[in-house]
């Protein structure tokens, strides 16, 4: 990795802990310029958050809780939302508090915006990186990429078997990989599906004639969509009493490359609630110039060229 991590990986890290064990060792980080990270405990009245560093309380004063806030660009609840969760920062000070305590004064703007020029202003569409989900809306999923900076996932980016809301996929504070897919300015938009395989990587792992779990996903007049896997879907011959939601057992009739089908039947259903698990990943590389989710052998052409996308981006540099 990069250095720069999402919020809440850093905290456990042996160099981190070592930073808190002494007046010292926060100072030698104080000096080298180090991030590190420390659970916010309160956000006073002002907006300024109180981080434990054990030995001693840091504040992180309201203008300096995230890149934006002083410019208005960014709204305080990116500074609110943080109380009882890790903060990174770099130490820019010690000073006396009103009771004589020696209190460091800390900025995690500061520390995001090293992530930003020397980190994501260096990334390019197709590079995969770590990301942790902050939170879901209809829309999509937003992620940590790097120090607090959150970036989206929209939902059509997710998988690409539909689903009706992200929390289908995701939970809060799930470990992810991603691709970058464009950037607007500083604004970077990300996507998930092409992670989790082509159609004949997930086909491949299903033989006609096996019974196995689905999740329908839509219901048709001609039919049921039933999700196989996050990447792979197929119709279901109509049955009775059936909706969207329930979780299936189907049996897979036939699978047709050339078609992009896999025809299945509908044996039993049951109610369902969605348990995220961690993502399977068919793709473990660092970049991914291109990706094609439809067989060779078929007449449809499902892509994403990520190299489109790299020829509209600015030069950015990397300082």
């Amino acid at each position: 990795m990069t250095g720069y991590y999402p919020e809440g990986k850093r905290i456990g890290t042996a160099e981190n802990l070592s930073a808190m064990q002494s007046f010292q060792a926060l100072t030698d980080a104080y000096h080298e310029g180090r991030i590190l990270e420390a659970k916010a405990i309160v956000c006073d009245c002002a907006h300024n958050l109180i981080v434990d560093l054990g030995i001693m309380k840091g504040i992180i004063p309201r203008e300096e809780g995230a890149i934006g806030i002083r410019e208005g660009t960014v709204r305080d609840i990116a500074v609110i939302s943080r109380v009882n969760r890790p903060v990174c920062f770099v130490i820019t000070d010690f000073r006396k508090n009103d009771a004589g305590k020696t209190v460091a004064v800390l900025s995690r703007r500061l520390a995001q915006e090293r992530c930003m020029n020397e980190y994501i202003r260096c990334l390019h569409p197709g590079d995969v990186i770590d990301a942790r989900v902050t939170h879901l809306d209809s829309f999509g999923a937003f992620a940590d990429i790097g120090c607090g900076i959150v970036s989206l996932i929209p939902i059509d980016a997710i998988s690409v078997s539909r689903i009706d809301h992200p929390r289908e996929r995701f939970r809060v504070g799930m470990d992810i990989k991603a691709l970058i897919r464009s950037f607007d300015g500083d604004r970077i938009s990300l996507t998930h599906k092409e992670l989790l395989g082509t159609w004949e990587e997930n086909a491949a792992r299903f033989d006609i004639g096996a019974t196995v779990a689905g999740i329908i996903r839509s219901v048709e007049d001609y039919g049921a969509f039933v999700e196989l896997a996050p990447n792979l879907a197929g119709l279901a011959e109509m049955k009775e009493n059936i909706r969207a939601g329930q979780q299936a057992s189907v049996y897979i009739k036939n699978i047709i490359p050339s078609r992009m089908k896999i025809k299945l039947i509908i044996i039993d259903t049951f109610d369902y609630e969605y348990n995220p698990t961690q993502p399977e990943y068919f793709f473990t590389g660092e970049h991914m110039d291109y990706f094609r989710y439809s067989p060779a052998v078929s007449d449809k052409l499902i892509e994403t060229d990520f190299q489109l996308h790299e020829s509209s981006v600015l030069m950015r540099k990397c300082l």
